[in-house]
């Protein structure tokens, strides 16, 4: 084979492996992503549950009785704090402000959907009871 058919064979290998990764990643990144809702914890702000949940941030500032200000840092858990209630029931006004924010039945389970014959509860962090003594020395 002469010089320039070998050069000729490698550069049309390497286009069609430039030519494959694009699409490949093309591919995976335009891909469906499900839309999950993150629980919503303390330690987030209330920015970023706005976010998560692809809403303005003034929504859920309404529905806690603030003012949104831009740039903000405030924690679900200060939030609780300054206004003397329980973590719970800040979340909870924040769940039922989403709610009401979406459009009816976009709401998704952060555990994704159930399973057929399985009820759409969030699993439970309880265990059975273990027998014998703790450790597992017996």
């Amino acid at each position: 084979m002469n010089g320039w058919k070998k050069w000729l064979l490698v550069l049309a290998f390497v286009a069609s492996a430039a030519l494959t990764v694009v699409f490949a990643f093309r591919a995976v990144h335009r891909r469906p992503h499900p839309k999950i809702d993150e629980q919503i914890r303390p330690w987030m702000t209330v920015s970023y549950v706005a976010h998560a949940y692809h809403l303005p941030p003034h929504v859920l500032y309404e529905a806690l009785g603030l003012q949104h200000k831009a740039h903000d840092k405030l924690t679900i858990a200060k939030v609780a704090r300054e206004q003397n209630r329980p973590v719970g029931a800040v979340i909870t006004d924040l769940r039922e402000a989403i709610d009401r924010a979406r459009p009816p039945g976009e709401t998704v389970s952060p555990f994704g959907p159930p399973r057929p014959g399985q009820s759409p509860s969030p699993p439970s962090h309880q265990s059975a009871p273990e027998s014998g003594p703790p450790g597992g020395a017996r």
